[in-house]
């Protein structure tokens, strides 16, 4: 009976970390995709920075580029 409510709370404990990580999956997704053009702008001035080309990274928002994915 012991061995039992062991592997019940084993299994609960399990889940619950399941949980907090699929919330915390979702935040961040979330995050990014209200701050994706920022991002997508921070990133384009360090690939400036570094000598790159950033045209590509910062030529359309992310709107644009999810309805090209579309078509």
């Amino acid at each position: 009976m012991k061995h039992q409510n062991k592997q019940k709370k084993a299994g609960q404990a399990m889940v619950e970390y399941i949980i907090i990580v699929v919330i915390v999956a979702i935040a961040a997704i979330a995050v990014f995709g209200v701050f994706s053009d920022r991002i997508r702008e921070m990133l384009g001035g360090a690939t400036e920075e570094l000598g790159g080309d950033a045209g590509s990274a910062t030529s359309e928002t992310s709107v644009d580029m999810m309805q090209d994915l579309g078509n």
